[in-house]
């Protein structure tokens, strides 16, 4: 299942890079990819959608589903 995820604040593909480690490292992710040009990520799984703005708020970004 492909979940999309609105995160503001990424910069540079170094905030890009830290939003994606924050997802994979949530439970029941596969995969994830960030687009700073398209404030969103994308992940693939089944993660709970609260876990996963948890996960990019917790690194400094801000998120919404």
């Amino acid at each position: 299942m492909s979940t999309t995820i609105t995160v503001t604040g990424m910069t540079c593909e170094h905030c890009e890079g830290r939003v994606e480690d924050a997802l994979t490292g949530v439970s029941g992710v596969t995969d994830a990819n960030a687009d700073r040009e398209a404030d969103s990520a994308t992940v693939e799984g089944d993660a709970d959608i609260d876990a996963l703005v948890a996960a990019v708020e917790d690194v400094g970004y801000d998120a919404s589903a």
